[in-house]
């Protein structure tokens, strides 16, 4: 007898596993349409799966938002199903052998500032940009990027707009890689932050790397410590040497926002096009 989940799905091999929870493949036993299924034990210390859940249900018919078509309780787990998309830009970039031209960059940035921006739109933020959290559709939506994993995301303003209070000391809540130079410093995220942070995604893939990448420390603490220094010391234009001009632009404009300021989103894209005509 196979794992069944909802008596509408199969439950198949694992494909992955996000921020909580893992992720497998599942097939609709009706339309034989295959879906992503992600679990999570409902006995996890801080479950989360219903709230992003919910959060996806708030996102739903964005752009290059996966579609939910199932949340539910499952004898020990709690149920995500959604669609099934394809590879992750991290799996992309190591398929590339870890380089991507400059003309795949720009038109992926293209695509994931409109989806931070959509996300915004919508009074969250998602703080854990990286890579792995940006995937490619399938079939004909094969060169669309979608954004995935909201296990991390904030509401950053309420009903009436108003904008969550600027705050000092948090603990650094996201991937250290990619974290913004704030968030190193403890202040609270806010829309700036998922913009910084998806500049540090777009360097690593037209560097292959980033400057903090493989420093070695004891523990997870020190690891973030020298990581947060060696980004401090790292000049813009040291991360950016070698590559066009609008990527610093880039940086040096996140980076003067203020904590609630509204970004331009249309701008950033607009500098990132430019390149394509040099």
């Amino acid at each position: 007898m196979e794992p069944r989940v909802g008596n509408k799905f199969r439950l198949g091999r694992k494909i992955g596993s996000g921020s909580f929870g893992e992720i497998y493949l599942g097939t609709n036993i009706q339309t034989n349409e295959e879906v992503a299924i992600k679990l999570e034990n409902v006995k996890t210390k801080h479950p989360q799966l219903f709230y992003e859940s919910k959060l996806y249900k708030l996102l739903q018919g964005g752009t290059g938002i996966p579609r939910v078509s199932w949340f539910g309780v499952e004898g020990d787990y709690n149920v995500l199903v959604m669609d099934l998309l394809g590879p992750s830009l991290e799996d992309l970039f190591n398929f590339c052998s870890r380089k991507l031209s400059l003309k795949t960059v720009l038109m992926l940035a293209d695509q994931m500032i409109n989806r931070v921006e959509f996300v915004h739109s919508k009074s969250f933020l998602h703080r854990d940009i990286k890579p792995d959290n940006f995937l490619m559709g399938l079939g004909r939506r094969a060169n669309q990027v979608y954004v995935i994993d909201f296990g991390l995301a904030k509401k950053y303003r309420d009903s009436s707009n108003q904008h969550i209070p600027y705050r000092e000391n948090k603990n650094l809540t996201g991937t250290a890689r990619y974290a913004s130079m704030n968030t190193h410093l403890g202040i609270e995220q806010s829309r700036r932050d998922d913009l910084e942070s998806l500049g540090y995604v777009l360097m690593y893939f037209l560097r292959g790397s980033l400057p903090w990448q493989g420093l070695r420390a004891g523990n997870k603490k020190q690891k973030y410590e020298k990581i947060s220094e060696k980004k401090v010391s790292t000049s813009i234009e040291a991360l950016c040497r070698g590559y066009p001009s609008e990527f610093a632009s880039y940086f040096h404009y996140c980076r003067s926002l203020r904590f609630d300021d509204k970004p331009d989103y249309a701008y950033l894209k607009r500098i990132l096009r430019d390149p394509f005509y040099f």
